[in-house]
């Protein structure tokens, strides 16, 4: 019998219930919003929406500034990573999407049908969102416009510069 069961398992194994709401709840974190199903979104909005005020209750225990406090931040951070365990994604709601949030008191996160379906199995499509839209993170901005950014940027300098040569940068900038 389904007494109490809300929703669905998507028709879908457990485990891989619990990988997919990891996932799409992390992406959601991560970018603000996701397009997905309605019927996944409408299945872990729940989960998203706790994991929210475990955050917001986390900081603003840590605001008080006492060992409790502290603690008490800790634990919650160590209690969403061990519901989603893509850190990055806890690191980001913790620093910036439980601050969004601010003092509202639960509706962290909207679904809006795109009126669209999905190729394939006609599934309608939603647009999974946070209602308050985190700040973004402050990325230092390349100096030069023509500067790597990212993997592997300024290993040809480090080579050159270990071998006594100048780089073809160094080169054009004299």
């Amino acid at each position: 019998m389904r007494h109490r069961h809300k929703k669905g398992r998507l028709t879908v194994s457990g485990s891989h219930h619990r990988a997919m709401r990891r996932n799409l709840v992390a992406s959601l974190f991560e970018h603000g919003s996701v397009v997905t199903t309605v019927a996944k979104a409408k299945s872990f909005r729940p989960f998203a929406e706790k994991l929210i005020t475990l955050a917001r209750r986390g900081n603003a225990r840590k605001a008080e500034g006492t060992p409790q406090g502290k603690a008490a931040h800790l634990h919650a951070f160590r209690r969403a990573a061990q519901l989603m365990p893509h850190r990055p994604a806890v690191r980001t709601l913790f620093g910036r999407v439980a601050p969004a949030a601010g003092d509202r008191e639960g509706g962290y996160t909207r679904i809006v049908r795109l009126g669209k379906a999905r190729i394939g199995d006609r599934a309608p499509l939603a647009l999974f969102q946070l209602v308050d839209k985190p700040a973004a993170p402050a990325e230092a901005a390349p100096e030069a416009a023509g500067e790597k950014k990212g993997k592997g940027a300024g290993k040809g300098e480090a080579k050159a510069e270990k071998k006594g040569r100048k780089t073809k940068a160094a080169a054009a900038a004299e």
